[in-house]
């Protein structure tokens, strides 16, 4: 099983080629939609990762990968500037969830 790199900057593709990670860097949703729909054609490939940045920029095609696809798994990564979340995402996903606040 493969893991590839769905990332809006050339940095953080060159990271993940030096640990043998291949991937490929996309700026606009036409170039996003393709690469999802070659990395879903290709058996190899179990693990997408994607950057947190793109999956917010183009959240509609995000979720339909999401709900239609169990293979490859998504999983959306921080650049290298951090993660777009607040310090309580977590506790605001269980929340919203499954309507249980974690203090």
């Amino acid at each position: 099983m493969k893991i590839y790199l769905i990332s809006d900057n050339v940095d953080t593709r060159t990271g993940l080629r030096l640990v043998g990670v291949d991937g490929a860097v996309v700026h606009t949703q036409d170039e996003l939609k393709a690469q999802l729909d070659k990395v879903v054609s290709d058996k190899d490939i179990g693990i997408v990762l994607i950057m947190e940045k793109l999956s917010k920029q183009f959240p509609d095609i995000m979720k339909e990968i999401k709900l239609t696809m169990t293979v490859p798994l998504i999983v959306e990564i921080p650049d290298r500037h951090g993660t777009g979340r607040t310090k309580d995402f977590l506790a605001a996903y269980v929340r919203d969830a499954i309507g249980v606040k974690l203090e």
